[in-house]
């Protein structure tokens, strides 16, 4: 499987309480904090979800 490297880069504030807790079940507690996942589908689902507030590397 493909690695990605998942990096907040907007605020969550003010945005629907779904893409809130999108971002904890991604295990982004922190703004500018990287986590490591494997490209499943449906963590590649919870990422387009919440597209615009990320960064997202492949490695």
């Amino acid at each position: 499987m493909k690695k990605v490297r998942i990096k907040q880069i907007k605020s969550g504030i003010d945005k629907p309480a779904r893409q809130k807790r999108t971002l904890v079940a991604l295990g982004i507690k922190k703004m500018h904090r990287v986590v490591e996942k494997e490209l499943t589908p449906q963590v590649e689902g919870m990422i387009n979800k919440v597209k615009h507030l990320l960064s997202i590397e492949e490695i």
